[in-house]
């Protein structure tokens, strides 16, 4: 794997783009202000504006993508092993920019952020949300940074839909597209696995139909949320090399018939619903998986290969060899609809996150991608 040079600490900063002069106008047709957009950005951009890398956070990711926010802070940003000096994305060479989403929780304005008319959580009230949404505010705050022109965009799983989305929607703006793990659209499979994990939400009674910020969050229905997500973001393979049949305590004879001598793979389940309750907003996840479910590039756009055939970036489809997610056809469908796009595949059995795990592949080939083109 590779390591961190440095404990570089950089901040998450916040900006107002949209105000009450000026709206945000989703969609949907609905109007939002005010609209802050919490992003980091490592390295300096260039004196044309021209050498801005953008990253794209997947479901539950944030702007902190790498580096530290802190120098007591345990665990660098989310990418930090493709972020930085000498790695793919290297920040003496490119400006790096990642945002928080438009209805993200982690200083994004969103369903948790307090509506200023009503000095109450927007919760339910906040307007439908879409990856074409989120990529215009991205659009925005690079138009406030600066950014004349970007070098890449790049994103996996949800990031690589609004990487996929920039190639279309801003063509000329735009030299190189990497999505990974990810689709044209959502699948029917995807969808269906999104809307058990919200129907764990919707049933848990502290959920109060999204009115649940004076009394606390579901708790238990957005940690089974997370659960089932989990499975779907691991392989088989995957959990079986890790956990095997063991359980939490040694079986002597005795503790076979304990049922709270659970197995492994119950207890990392359990430990991972656990960890995102205490980082994240339900209603949020609720926003972003529809959010996710509504993702198709070609909707109102018309034929797939006509609207992918727009696409102007120098594009690489990665795709994942044990992905059950987003199978790796799905991205090799993208890169023979996407003039002159290749395509590349990471071998791991460790299903839809090894673009969070196999740092050494994937940089093989942004690496190999990024000097040839």
């Amino acid at each position: 794997m590779i390591e961190t040079l440095s404990k570089t600490i950089v901040k998450t900063r916040k900006v107002r783009l949209y105000t009450e002069v000026e709206p945000f106008h989703f969609e949907s047709g609905e109007r939002l202000a005010p609209v802050d957009v919490a992003f980091e950005t490592y390295g300096e951009l260039n004196r044309e504006g021209t050498n801005c890398v953008l990253v794209c956070h997947a479901l539950t990711g944030s702007a902190h993508a790498g580096f530290y926010n802190s120098e007591d802070e345990k665990v660098p940003g989310w990418w930090d092993s493709i972020i930085g000096p000498g790695k793919p994305l290297d920040s003496t060479k490119y400006f790096v920019v990642c945002s928080n989403i438009l209805a993200g929780c982690y200083g994004t304005t969103g369903p948790a952020t307090m509506n200023p008319a009503t000095m109450r959580e927007y919760g339910t009230s906040f307007p439908l949300t879409t990856i074409r949404d989120m990529v215009r505010v991205q659009k925005r705050l690079l138009d406030w940074l600066g950014v004349e022109n970007l070098q890449l965009v790049i994103g996996g799983s949800m990031g690589g839909m609004q990487a996929l989305e920039w190639g279309v929607m801003y063509p000329d703006f735009i030299e190189h597209v990497v999505t990974i793990a990810t689709g044209a659209n959502h699948t029917a499979w995807g969808i269906g696995l999104n809307e058990v994990a919200r129907q764990a939400i919707y049933n848990d009674p502290a959920y109060q139909n999204g009115n649940y910020y004076s009394s606390g969050q579901p708790a238990r229905g957005l940690a089974l949320a997370r659960m089932i997500a989990m499975i779907s973001y691991r392989s088989p393979e995957s959990f079986t090399m890790r956990f095997q049949r063991e359980r939490t305590r040694p079986d002597d004879g005795k503790e076979f018939f304990d049922l709270k001598n659970i197995f492994q793979v119950e207890s990392y389940l359990h430990y991972q619903g656990i960890k995102l309750v205490e980082r994240f907003d339900a209603n949020t996840y609720i926003y972003i998986t529809r959010a996710m479910d509504l993702h198709d590039v070609a909707r109102d756009r018309g034929n797939l290969g006509d609207v992918l055939a727009t696409v102007k970036a120098k594009t690489l489809c990665v795709g994942i060899s044990s992905d059950v997610l987003y199978p790796a056809i799905e991205q090799r469908g993208l890169a023979e609809l996407i003039p002159d796009a290749e395509y590349a595949e990471i071998q791991s059995v460790h299903g839809h996150d090894a673009f969070l795990m196999e740092y050494d592949q994937l940089a093989r080939i942004l690496n190999d991608f990024l000097d040839r083109t």
